[in-house]
């Protein structure tokens, strides 16, 4: 995996767990504007669609750059529009990173191997 898909995957995965965070208190929020006299639902709002945002931008090219089959980056983008998904987005694509980074490592070594 080269830097930039590298990175293009940090950054996905950075922005998944706020934007989860923000849509869980968006609809927090939402309940309590009904409920209440509190109304922080313009603010969250704002928060909560600036990062769903970043997260279909970062989405993109993180689809672009890793080459996902139709399916994964389904997946990805279903997770974003799920209460809790982007927790679940940051996990799998943490396992994922962790993954290239073992495969790199091993290649590496075999190259090494062979070269010797």
């Amino acid at each position: 995996m080269d830097i930039k898909t590298a990175s293009a995957l940090r950054r996905l995965r950075l922005v998944s767990a706020p934007e989860a965070v923000s849509f869980i208190l968006l609809l927090i929020c939402s309940v309590l504007k009904r409920t209440t006299d509190f109304n922080a639902v313009p603010v969250m709002g704002a928060v909560h669609g600036v990062l769903f945002i970043l997260y279909v931008i970062f989405w993109l090219d993180a689809w672009n750059r890793t080459k996902w089959s139709l399916g994964t980056a389904a997946l990805y983008f279903v997770l974003s529009v799920l209460p809790t998904g982007g927790f679940f987005a940051e996990r799998k694509l943490k396992r994922e990173a962790e993954a290239s980074v073992i495969a790199a490592r091993a290649r590496k070594e075999m190259e090494g191997v062979v070269n010797a």
